[in-house]
């Protein structure tokens, strides 16, 4: 597995690059055909975020943790990616009724349509929207104690705010095409 590794805030020593080298190179295993990961490590006053992404056909593995240490964010982000893969794996393997149970690709692909329509909407809810700033938006989203909130702005577009896992909010806006 070729690995790229980014560093922001913090100082990429040998050693946590050869613990990221390490720690996804045990998920080769899992992989016929070479892969490619990008890890991010960063650091942000107290908190060691390690980010990882591996693109692999049709399917984006991705696994994000944040703790006060990097070696223990680095670890916990390749327990997530292995639950990941295990999780494509069994659904594959279901699949094709005891073929091999290492990634092939091409039976992969074949199979991510499939895979498409697993989940579906098992509910529906109508809402009103009443014209209001994005401030205020973010005041009803907490007030009912969501993590998004759906809202349309004094000029008639539409927007959500969301709070993000760093407890700031987000704001998704239309892009106005040219």
């Amino acid at each position: 597995m070729k690995v790229s590794i980014y560093a922001k805030n913090i100082e990429l020593t040998q050693g946590l690059k050869e613990a990221v080298e390490s720690k996804l190179g045990k998920l080769d295993k899992y992989f016929n055909q070479p892969v490619e990961a990008r890890a991010s490590l960063s650091v942000i006053k107290l908190n060691h975020t390690f980010e990882v992404t591996i693109p692999f056909g049709h399917v984006l593995l991705r696994a994000e943790e944040s703790t006060d240490d990097m070696y223990k964010s680095i670890d916990m982000a390749q327990d997530i990616l292995e639950r990941q893969i295990r999780r494509y794996k069994t659904r594959i393997e279901r699949r094709q009724s005891g073929e091999s149970v290492r990634f092939n690709e091409a039976a992969f692909n074949a199979r991510y349509e499939d895979e498409l329509k697993e989940p579906r909407i098992v509910k529906t809810k109508k809402i009103s929207i009443k014209p209001m700033d994005k401030e205020e938006a973010v005041l009803q989203m907490e007030l009912l104690g969501h993590d998004f909130y759906v809202f349309e702005d004094e000029n008639g577009d539409m927007g959500v705010v969301y709070k993000r896992k760093d407890g700031n909010y987000g704001l998704i806006e239309k892009e106005l095409e040219s």
